[in-house]
């Protein structure tokens, strides 16, 4: 099926054909009609299947083809969970709106920079905006912009809008729209909290599902090749040198956990002679931003980056991918890996397993339906011994050994009666420190009663009784 008969206009086919788009991908074919329509849109697309053209090519045409009734005013709204993925869908629109008679004025405004710029572009208003929803209700607070015109909502990337904590700034931002609008959902995931926001917020929605949606039972894209290579886990960094070494790998992308880890592990790389740098949340947007350039232009070979770059980052011809550190998530496992082998490309993906790690990587393979062959490099074969799986009961709430029980288990505090009615083992009495003031015992005095006079007494109130005090001979009272 050719893009030509989604119902495009001329110009966005010749912004398609420049972009040398061959045919429209499962999810393009049936979200730009459904678009075009006015449909409200529930779609399960994963990054990568060319989503962003689903919904950005429709709604540059209906833009396009009507006037708007208050002009300059914004029309058409996309929430989006990072910087980078407003950046990278700016690109996009004015990349296929460039060939439009009537040009459209777009504007991304998202955190982690000045604020004054934005503003300054959202002077006399937008056709579309791209936004982060914290910075955006910022700019609202700000009476930089408004929101009661926008016929066309997306909330793209829905799940991780939820995952990285934007729920109450997103219902604040709903709050704001006109309640007569189209609202376009795209997901990979649906948990439960974005179930919940689809069925509130769309009216009759036309259900997606690409072919390669991410689901349960999804499996990664055919041109990627995954290994699973058993290294200790102090011997990663030489081992992923070596990797870029024998397999010549122009630039590859090495996932880490931390943001401290992803420094860290730049820094080694550089001083074995390695161009790498970080990529994560603390870094400023000018850095990411020019990090991110660089390793797209192939000035850095390495990109140490923490799940900040899981998602949204298309990134041209990448060949590799490493898990350095595997993701907590095992969804966020195929958004790793899907930064390479894109657009029909191929690209392999490495995963390092350790002996503390492998429990985690079986879960992993459940969840996708693997079960990826363990290799060994030569020179960096493992000898950390597995780690004993935990008991039955081990990951049960209520059932998991206490403190105590752990160190009675070692042998450190006597056993006690578990059960009603066994008897309690008993406990030698403790030490009592030996009484050096001949008082004996102290014992509770009744009410009324006064303190012997041949109770031991402090020092100072012993002084006091005795008589006043007195200074000692050159020394002035403070």
């Amino acid at each position: 099926m050719p893009f030509s008969s989604l119902g495009l206009s001329a110009p966005l086919l010749r912004a398609v054909a420049v972009k040398n788009y061959a045919a429209p991908t499962p999810i393009q074919q049936q979200a730009i009609p459904a678009v075009l329509r006015g449909n409200d849109v529930w779609a399960s697309a994963e990054t990568g299947s060319g989503k962003t053209a689903a919904f950005v090519l429709p709604i540059l045409e209906r833009l396009s083809r009507e006037t708007p009734r208050h002009p300059r005013r914004i029309r058409a709204l996309v929430l989006v969970p990072t910087r980078e993925l407003a950046a990278q869908i700016l690109q996009s629109v004015r990349t296929y709106g460039g060939h439009l008679p009537a040009p459209l004025k777009s504007v991304a405004v998202f955190g982690g920079v000045s604020i004054n710029p934005q503003m300054l572009a959202l002077r006399g208003g937008a056709d579309l905006v791209v936004a982060t929803p914290g910075r955006l209700l910022d700019l609202v607070r700000r009476n930089a912009l408004h929101l009661s015109s926008v016929e066309t909502l997306v909330l793209d990337e829905a799940d991780r809008l939820f995952s990285l904590g934007f729920a109450d700034e997103l219902a604040r931002v709903l709050a704001l729209l006109p309640a007569r609008r189209q609202n376009l959902l795209f997901s990979a995931t649906f948990p439960p909290a974005v179930e919940a926001l689809a069925a509130s917020l769309l009216r009759e929605p036309v259900r997606l599902q690409a072919e390669a949606a991410l689901s349960r039972s999804a499996a990664p894209a055919p041109g990627i090749v995954q290994r699973a290579i058993e290294v200790d886990q102090p011997r990663r960094t030489q081992l992923l040198r070596h990797l870029i070494k024998e397999h010549a790998w122009t630039r590859v992308l090495v996932f880490v956990a931390t943001k401290y880890s992803a420094g860290h592990v730049a820094e080694k790389l550089r001083k074995a002679g390695l161009r790498a740098e970080p990529f994560h949340g603390e870094l400023s947007q000018g850095a990411r931003t020019a990090n991110l350039a660089a390793f797209q232009a192939q000035q850095l070979q390495v990109l140490v980056a923490t799940d900040v770059a899981a998602r949204g980052l298309d990134i041209a011809q990448l060949p590799a991918v490493v898990n350095y550190d595997l993701p907590r998530s095992p969804v966020d496992y195929l958004h790793r890996i899907g930064r390479t082998g894109r657009a029909g490309e191929t690209g392999v993906a490495v995963n390092f397993i350790s002996a503390e790690t492998d429990a985690h990587f079986r879960l992993i393979e459940k969840r996708h339906g693997l079960q990826l062959d363990r290799e060994q490099i030569a020179g960096f074969e493992p000898i950390e011994l597995a780690v004993p799986a935990a008991p039955a009961t081990g990951g049960i709430k209520g059932k998991r050994p206490s403190k105590k029980d752990k160190l009675r288990a070692a042998g450190l505090l006597p056993a006690v009666a578990s059960a009603p009615g066994q008897a309690s083992v008993s406990r030698p009495p403790e030490p009592r420190l030996p009484d050096t003031t001949g008082a004996g015992p102290k014992t509770k005095r009744a009410p009324g009663v006064a303190r012997p006079t041949d109770a031991p007494l402090f020092p100072f109130t012993a002084a006091r009784r005795a008589g006043p005090f007195r200074l000692r001979p050159g020394r002035l009272p403070h």
